[in-house]
């Protein structure tokens, strides 16, 4: 960053980090013992759709890759649009398999971004569910992909799209030190919806 970008207030832009990710299954049990929520093992990763036989083809590559394991029980991926027009790639694996989990996520958001298509990725999210009796309850562990920081998204049970801010703002406290939580939280945007929520 030069002299003149300091003084017009310009900074770079900050570069992803994706093996921020493999953090997330020892902030699951941080996140476990201090508000009770465990992994559902299922987890998604959000990216504008781009038209084109080479996008195409890597969205096969990255399908065959995660359903390499079908034959031995695993389950396959599935892939949805949104109401925005974004897709959404939701993989699945046993709920005390985060690390499992981890490992797909990165892996498709690495070939996406090797395939030159990282512009086009949105972010990644980790499903959480509050314990027994809590109502239904979820959370997710939402990274953005272009900050490189990590903000949790807990939507109130029910058909209304309204949040739980003081559980999002207490889970932001329990994983500050395993986490690269984002600090603007006009940056902690809602995915209504989201698979693997």
């Amino acid at each position: 960053m030069g002299l003149l970008d300091a003084i017009l207030g310009r900074s770079k832009p900050v570069r992803p980090d994706l093996d921020q990710l493999f953090a997330v299954p020892s902030a699951a049990l941080t996140l476990q013992a201090a508000t009770g929520f465990t992994p559902t093992g299922r987890g998604s990763v959000c990216f504008a759709g781009v038209e084109g036989g080479g996008f195409a083809r890597l969205q096969e590559d990255v399908r065959e890759l995660l359903d390499a394991d079908t034959e031995r029980g695993g389950i396959p991926v599935e892939f949805s649009r949104d109401a925005y027009g974004y897709t959404w790639l939701l993989a699945t694996h046993p709920a005390d398999d985060t690390a499992g989990l981890v490992n797909d996520l990165h892996a498709v958001n690495t070939m996406l971004q090797d395939g030159g298509f990282g512009p086009h990725l949105l972010c990644s999210l980790i499903g959480f569910r509050a314990a027994e009796g809590a109502d239904g309850r979820s959370l997710a562990l939402v990274y953005l992909y272009k900050r490189g920081t990590f903000y949790p998204f807990a939507p109130l049970p029910g058909d209304a799209e309204k949040r739980d801010n003081q559980l999002e703002l207490q889970v932001r406290g329990a994983l500050g030190d395993d986490l690269r939580v984002e600090k603007d939280l006009s940056r902690w945007f809602p995915v209504w919806g989201a698979p693997g929520l």
